[in-house]
């Protein structure tokens, strides 16, 4: 700890990330992968790797994702209503740009609208010409899909981030939505906005424009074959959704199409969900974290989904929600520099993938955007408890399997742990406000009801699912 001099404030802070994961430990949900190195031992300074964008900006490979900000109460602004820790905030930017990270990623929408503020005051005490600021026009709600209200939107992220010039702006998520064409027409194009940005790019106000994708596919081409010169674009790449995004969920795009057709354009790539939500970090399926450890001992999940995201070279940044500082160490010394996959060690990581789609989890990367349910319920939580109890082997039916008592104790237990039960599955009354905001496209509805007959059936302990 020689390198940074920590006041009694942040201490508490990591001790108490610290005993967080012990809790997390002792009921069976080692987060020990993705939490063991946090020290400053070894940091490497200078030896980022950086990848070159259309305008000649010189990137870095690592990007920061501002999506989930630490909070005062030591959790991730995603999960929480805590107040971010904007002394935290502003540790974290510092060590980032000091070990070469330039490239910072924000929302209007992230953090409960709160995060390009976070950004903005971090930022503010370094010098403008060291690093890139990228936000989006997060005009979801459709009383948002007007001109007026759209550019309220687009102007108060200036206002927000403190600066004149935004380096890297994106329509934000397009494709989502019952009707992803309808939607994206009404959000950017009936109402002039991509029209007004291309010009606010001409004048020097947005240096570069680009958009996010998530959804249709036919949105998606649609908006390659229109006549704009996109500077990026942002997918989610990582090595399960490579081949089998459909296989997970048959309404998504598998990221091998969605890259090729960034490459045969020249449009670089700037990766989200590099860790699938964090679910490649967990990796709490056994089977595939065996592989892993037994290709390489010291190797952490994440690292190896990190290496594979930036492995590719049409990839111009790959983002990152750091909440705590061991996760931003950690991406640091994968990035400083980058080892690129061996055509050994991608076959060994398709082998992972393939491993993982044969436990039939919920495609949930637990990104909130299904939040708040009118009815209280958890979503995220009731998704991420399920999906660790199919990984683990814990979802038994039959009555007659061995492991079958130990397993209902087990579920059942961690279940009124994980959730409360006035917001477990049972709750939900099938309105389906949720699902059309849910960029893996999760009919969530249904998800409720499969779940909650699995736990009616525990507690029954007569081992019968009802149909």
């Amino acid at each position: 700890m020689s390198e940074n001099k920590y006041n009694r404030r942040e201490f508490m802070k990591i001790t108490g990330a610290a005993a967080a994961v012990m809790g997390l430990a002792a009921a069976g949900c080692s987060d020990k992968e993705t939490r063991s190195r946090g020290g400053t031992m070894d940091l490497p300074t200078g030896e980022m790797t950086y990848r070159t964008a259309k305008n000649g900006d010189k990137i870095s490979l690592l990007g920061f994702g501002m999506m989930r900000l630490p909070t005062t109460d030591n959790r991730s602004a995603r999960e929480t209503d805590g107040e971010i820790d904007q002394e935290m905030v502003n540790s974290l930017i510092d060590e980032a740009l000091k070990y070469g990270v330039n490239y910072f990623d924000t929302s209007p929408a992230y953090c409960k609208g709160k995060s390009e503020a976070s950004l903005g005051i971090a930022l503010k005490r370094h010098p403008r010409d060291k690093y890139f600021i990228a936000t989006k026009l997060s005009n979801f709600a459709e009383s948002t899909w007007s001109r007026e209200e759209s550019m309220k939107i687009y102007e108060n992220s200036f206002k927000e981030l403190q600066v004149d010039v935004i380096d890297y702006m994106l329509l934000h998520g397009i494709g989502m939505g019952e009707d992803g064409m309808k939607v994206f027409n009404a959000r950017y194009i009936d109402n002039g906005m991509l029209d007004f940005l291309l010009e606010e790019r001409k004048k020097g106000k947005i240096r570069n424009l680009g958009f996010s994708y998530h959804g249709d596919i036919a949105v998606f081409d649609h908006a390659l074959a229109m006549d704009v010169d996109w500077d990026f674009v942002q997918i989610q790449l990582n090595y399960v959704d490579w081949k089998h995004a459909k296989e997970v969920n048959e309404r998504n795009t598998n990221a091998e199409y969605l890259y090729a057709e960034l490459e045969k354009r020249n449009i670089p790539a700037i990766i989200m969900e590099p860790l699938l939500g964090g679910r490649l970090a967990r990796l709490e399926n056994r089977r595939a974290l065996n592989k892993l450890k037994a290709a390489d001992p010291e190797a952490t999940p994440a690292i190896w989904a990190m290496r594979y995201a930036g492995s590719p070279n049409g990839v111009l940044t790959v983002l990152s929600g750091m909440t705590f500082r061991e996760h931003l160490r950690e991406n640091l010394r994968t990035y400083s520099p980058l080892k690129t996959l061996s055509k050994q060690e991608l076959d060994l990581l398709e082998d992972v993938a393939q491993t993982m789609l044969s436990y039939k989890t919920i495609p949930c990367n637990t990104c909130q955007y299904c939040m708040p349910c009118p009815y209280g319920l958890d979503i995220p939580s009731i998704f991420v408890h399920y999906n660790k109890c199919v990984n683990e082997e814990k979802y038994i039916t039959e009555q007659t399997d061995d492991k079958y008592v130990q397993a209902r104790r087990e579920f059942l237990i961690g279940y009124d742990r994980s959730v409360p039960r006035l917001r477990q599955a049972d709750h939900c009354i099938g309105c389906n406000q949720c699902s059309p905001h849910c960029p893996q496209r999760i009919d969530i509805p249904e998800e409720m009801r499969k779940i909650d007959r699995f736990v009616e059936m525990l507690k029954r302990n007569d081992g019968k699912l009802n149909s």
